[in-house]
């Protein structure tokens, strides 16, 4: 039986990453989850994704330290509020406080490191360009030119030994249609958590941009949230 082929998974505990290292998994490549410490003020996606990558199977769970607090410029990494609505539908068109200046230019900026040291030729990033909350490195542009520039930055790409592909299997999907692929490869979604701005015990506030997308996706589906609420 041939060896599977390796690939990081970048894992955030959030819906999208899970449901994309589910897709990994479905496609035989060994998964190697990545996640970030990266100062977020909801850190209890940190112990969220170390309950999905044990149960969906990961070869290897590494959480990097990034302090991103040092930075700032985004709400999940300072005091500045977390915008809060009563729908989905109140969620504006500009990029909001919440995104984390460069966060993916990073993130997959050390998955390529990780990915050369495996060595894997594959990352897979649940980005989404529909459902989303608008930030700038979550589009198809962006993905296709980091892909570019990782072919001429890595040694094993560069040599033609290993060129490296980035997989957005969720790029192109509404919140709905990434929920109903996670339950048809059996993902239990009550291991996630998307909030912005939980409380201490880790209940979700049902009001940022990420709580409403979610909801709204699972009445898309005519699902019920297995995500504790506050």
């Amino acid at each position: 039986m041939p060896t599977p082929p390796k690939a990081v998974v970048l894992l955030s505990g959030g819906l999208d990453s899970t449901t994309t290292l589910a897709i990994a998994r479905q496609e035989q490549y060994a998964v190697y989850a990545l996640s970030f410490r990266y100062g977020q003020r909801h850190q209890h996606e940190i112990l969220a994704a170390q309950r999905i990558a044990a149960a969906l199977g990961a070869e290897r769970h590494l959480i990097l330290d990034v302090d991103m607090r040092q930075i700032g410029g985004s709400a999940l990494t300072s005091e500045l509020a977390v915008p809060k609505h009563d729908s989905a539908d109140e969620i504006g068109s500009q990029i909001p406080i919440t995104y984390v200046p460069a966060r993916n230019t990073v993130f997959l900026s050390l998955a390529l490191a990780w990915a050369e040291a495996l060595p894997a030729g594959d990352i897979f990033i649940g980005v989404n360009a529909l459902d989303y909350s608008g930030y700038p490195d979550c589009r198809p542009e962006f993905i296709a030119a980091f892909e570019q520039m990782a072919n001429l930055a890595l040694k094993m790409a560069v040599e033609g030994t290993t060129p490296i592909r980035i997989h957005t299997p969720l790029i192109q999907w509404t919140k709905a249609q990434i929920i109903r692929r996670g339950l048809e490869l059996g993902v239990d979604y009550g291991l996630t958590t998307s909030c912005y701005d939980p409380d201490p015990a880790g209940l979700a506030c049902g009001h940022c941009d990420a709580c409403l997308l979610r909801l709204r996706g699972f009445a898309e589906c005519g699902q019920r949230d297995p995500a504790a609420y506050q």
